[in-house]
């Protein structure tokens, strides 16, 4: 029972992401460009994202004093700033894009469709780690760790692999009711970037680095200190605030060329026939050669 609730929770983050990109691509019929656009943002940002957290700013806690696990101010510093480069790196990424790759995407339908994309694959992402920690976790569950652990970590990796498997099924889906949370904020913050776009106002930029970073800084907080469970709950909120601004930027597409064309016209107009000219006319005139 313990591992098919591990399997359902794996299963739900990897076919969450394809599920909503199936019910939005036919709902706003957007088709799935903007989707893997926004697939391939998410991945782009995590080629500079990932080193900048581990060159810059793992020094930069050493340096100050702040190993982990962190506790009190040096918690808030270090959510802070973790929030804060996640913020920078994952919602520029996508004005990057949206000013020069995906020129044509400035209705909400397609924003919501470029967000899905981009919270979908960091889902999968998760859903994959799962898996393989599951996989690993169930070849070590009666395995003498002694020839495949360093004896100094030999304690700890033990430790590990029993409260892995003590976890009870509330604390293992989760996982998945926290993808489907990150979902609802990586669309809204899509719509919210596209809106800088279209508007040419840096302070709708501004407004999705901070609530990019305010959400994972309170994960990162809540976590730390009070655990899993009030931390989801405090990230559902999150979520409803979330969809709250999504909903509140909606307006309506313009009308495809199909539907423009069939609009009925106010009357029908003749074509213009030139008059045919008389013989003295053509004699006279001056452009002939």
């Amino acid at each position: 029972m313990d591992i098919l609730f591990r399997c359902l929770n794996a299963a739900l983050m990897l076919t969450m992401p394809l599920a909503l990109g199936v019910f939005l691509a036919r709902r706003l019929k957007t088709g799935w460009r903007p989707y893997l656009i926004g697939v391939g943002t998410f991945l782009g940002s995590q080629i500079l994202h990932i080193p900048f957290n581990s060159w810059v700013l793992s020094p930069a806690f050493e340096r100050l004093g702040l190993s982990q696990p962190w506790e009190g101010a040096g918690l808030i510093v270090a959510a802070c700033a973790l929030g804060l480069s996640a913020g920078v790196f994952e919602e520029g990424a996508r004005y990057i894009v949206l000013r020069r790759w995906l020129r044509d995407a400035r209705t909400w339908s397609q924003g919501v469709m470029f967000g899905a994309g981009h919270g979908g694959v960091e889902s999968a992402a998760v859903g994959v780690i799962t898996l393989i920690a599951l996989f690993q976790a169930i070849a070590y569950r009666d395995a003498d760790l002694s020839g495949h652990v360093p004896p100094e970590q030999l304690s700890a990796a033990r430790a590990q692999l029993a409260a892995y498997w003590a976890a009870p099924p509330s604390l293992i889906v989760l996982g998945s009711v926290e993808r489907a949370i990150s979902l609802c904020v990586q669309v809204s913050l899509a719509v919210v970037v596209v809106r800088a776009v279209t508007r040419g106002n840096p302070a709708w930029l501004a407004l999705a680095i901070g609530w990019h970073a305010f959400t994972d800084a309170l994960a990162l907080f809540v976590a730390t200190r009070y655990g899993p469970y009030l931390t989801e709950g405090l990230l559902a909120v999150v979520a409803f605030i979330s969809l709250a601004i999504l909903f509140t930027l909606r307006t309506p597409d313009p009308p495809e060329p199909a539907e423009r064309a069939s609009q009925p016209q106010a009357e029908a107009i003749e074509p213009f026939m030139p008059a045919t000219p008389r013989n003295d006319q053509v004699e006279d005139s001056r452009f002939l050669g």
